[in-house]
């Protein structure tokens, strides 16, 4: 079987899990315009993120890639996770679009999200945030990412 053929004997949630892990891999590779290798572009997302950090959420791990970021966070009861997002999405388009001199939309309306369901859920999302720019190939160690939680 082709790999068409196989991807339609899966359930739904499979198709969408198997999307998740293609699109994750285009990202992590850098495809698009990756105006987050900009160091000034970078800056800001960092900036915006760290800002309200134990204010009103609290950021748990985060990392900037050239294309898309990783914000582990944890929110007050009665926070909502979009208002925050909206907020950081809003703020950064318009610094970065001054920075490099464009106009426009910079990211995508929506956002995937997940809930941590439990310790080791957790230590797990940790550990992808952290390698996600060694995997990628951008640096050797985590704490070499100057745009991440692990490089601070």
């Amino acid at each position: 079987k082709d790999e068409l053929e196989r991807d339609r004997e899966l359930d739904e949630a499979e198709r969408m899990h198997l999307l998740g892990t293609r699109i994750e891999k285009f990202e992590d590779i850098g495809h698009g315009s990756a105006l987050l290798l900009k160091p000034q572009c970078a800056a800001v997302i960092q900036g915006a993120l760290r800002h309200f950090d134990s204010v009103r959420y609290r950021l748990i791990e985060w990392c900037i890639m050239p294309n898309h970021v990783h914000v582990l966070v944890h929110l007050p009861l009665g926070t909502s996770l979009g208002t925050i997002i909206q907020s950081w999405k809003t703020f950064t388009a318009r610094r970065i679009n001054i920075a490099v001199g464009q106009h426009g939309q910079l990211w995508a309306e929506d956002y995937h999200d997940r809930y941590i369901r439990d310790e080791k859920h957790l230590v797990n999302a940790r550990s992808y945030i952290r390698q996600n720019p060694v995997k990628a190939g951008l640096c050797d160690r985590p704490e070499d990412w100057p745009w991440s939680s692990a490089g601070q």
